[in-house]
């Protein structure tokens, strides 16, 4: 089951979600604060590098599961056209309504 992006608790993070998942890179980066950085399986990443290869360049989408720790916790089946898809854990840092930073890497069973 899944949970619906207009039903994620966190704003900043449903409209992530939703910018993701519309192949929308304006909007993707408007809910980003502007020196906000990531993490993929626990290593530093260049935010607009990873976004543009993983997600705009590859038609990156994201079917959240579950959410937790008031909507900033989210685990999802995430898909894109080089990887195919996998179970993966985001964790989200959120100030002043825009994420500063998040950490993504493949979900423990």
């Amino acid at each position: 089951m899944t949970i619906s992006v207009d039903r994620l608790s966190d704003p900043a993070v449903r409209a992530f979600v939703a910018a993701l998942n519309a192949n929308d890179q304006q909007a993707f980066f408007d809910a980003l604060a502007p020196d906000a950085t990531m993490s993929d399986d626990g290593s530093e990443r260049d935010l607009r590098e990873w976004t543009e290869r993983e997600i705009f360049s590859s038609g990156g989408r994201m079917e959240v599961e579950s959410e937790s720790d008031d909507g900033r916790a989210l685990v999802a089946t995430y898909r894109n056209d080089t990887w195919g898809a996998m179970r993966t854990a985001w964790r989200f840092t959120v100030e002043g309504g825009r994420i500063s930073r998040f950490e993504t890497g493949q979900a423990t069973p």
